[in-house]
């Protein structure tokens, strides 16, 4: 799913009227929903422009609002993605379903600005796999009651499950040793640093100064509100 959605990106890229110039890609791979269930897909970020294919110049999209056409990029997806299973994982893709492929897939293709909001909700899924111990409101050594916050209209909805079935759930979500979750693609990929320092260049963009962070100041004492020391560590008991 990574390598394909991303070739499909950079076909797309390359070969559309509209933009016509090699792209680069940061992706992501997500497999769960908010109440763990199993919904693998990829999230890309994707500067809204792309390097000429004689590498002399920064293309942007001709229209500001507009980048790649979704549908032309699902259609794309499911052929490559087809493709590769037909080739590589016969087995596997005697199994799928034949209807799969006559279905209309999905790609969205959102607009964030400068970055910062898609970078800073995908980091939220780099450092930790699908949930978190705050989540869990009981357990009763039989079943576990979790909370999740609902998609669509943010309420905050609780699921009851097995204690087997909570771990089938979490579980399926731990990726095989090795894996990698984050993958960069084209002009962003390491192979392509020659690439990129072009990019640089013609953007004439430099890496800005970055000031030290302001330090915090020591914490108060709740009694005598006079700033506290850190005198050593104490090691957390083993549980019992």
């Amino acid at each position: 799913m990574l390598r394909h959605s991303a070739g499909a990106l950079l076909d797309v890229g390359r070969e559309h009227k509209d933009l016509g110039a090699e792209l680069g890609l940061l992706a992501v791979l997500q497999t769960w929903t908010r109440d763990l269930r199993f919904h693998p897909h990829v999230h890309c970020v994707v500067p809204a422009g792309g390097l000429s294919a004689d590498g002399l110049r920064w293309v942007r999209p001709k229209v500001p609002d507009y980048f790649l056409p979704e549908g032309v990029l699902a259609m794309r997806w499911r052929t490559r993605l087809k493709q590769a299973l037909q080739q590589d994982h016969p087995q596997l893709f005697i199994q799928i379903p034949r209807q799969v492929w006559s279905m209309a897939w999905l790609a969205d293709v959102q607009a964030v600005g400068r970055g910062e909001p898609a970078l800073k909700y995908l980091a939220a899924y780099v450092y930790r796999t699908a949930f978190s111990a705050e989540c869990i409101l009981s357990d009763d050594g039989q079943f576990i009651t979790f909370s999740y916050r609902h998609r669509d209209s943010g309420s905050v909805r609780s699921v009851r499950l097995a204690a087997e079935r909570f771990l089938h759930r979490f579980l399926q979500h731990v990726l095989p040793r090795g894996f990698q979750r984050v993958r960069s693609f084209g002009w962003l990929s390491a192979a392509a640093k020659t690439k990129w320092e072009r990019i640089l260049a013609l953007l004439d963009w430099k890496q800005p100064v970055l000031a030290p962070p302001t330090p915090l100041p020591p914490p108060l004492c709740p009694c005598c509100h006079k700033p506290m020391k850190l005198v050593g560590l104490l090691p957390r008991p083993p549980p019992r």
